[in-house]
């Protein structure tokens, strides 16, 4: 089973909110996650509150092989998640 780290949609039109889970690359992108491992909320003012991972979670997935969408990428390396530059969907 192919697993990706990516972003689940919530919210409403003109809020956005995702959710950051763990989910079979063969499901939709608002399917049931295998795991959640935090949120992103693009919309809040203050940036301390914008981002909240679950960052040994992250760690052990990124370990077993998930592959983080580009997006999910840019949210690790800007909270100090090191991601492995073999184990990117970018170098694949």
């Amino acid at each position: 089973m192919a697993v990706k780290l990516r972003l689940k949609m919530a919210g409403r039109r003109h809020r956005a909110f995702f959710r950051l889970g763990v989910f079979d690359s063969r499901d939709s992108r608002d399917g049931r996650a295998i795991e959640e491992l935090g949120f992103y909320d693009p919309v809040t003012k203050d940036p301390a509150k914008r981002v909240s991972l679950k960052k040994e979670r992250i760690e052990y997935w990124l370990s077993t092989g998930a592959q983080p969408t580009d997006t999910v990428l840019d949210l690790l390396k800007q909270n100090g998640i090191a991601v492995k530059p073999g184990k990117t969907e970018a170098s694949a």
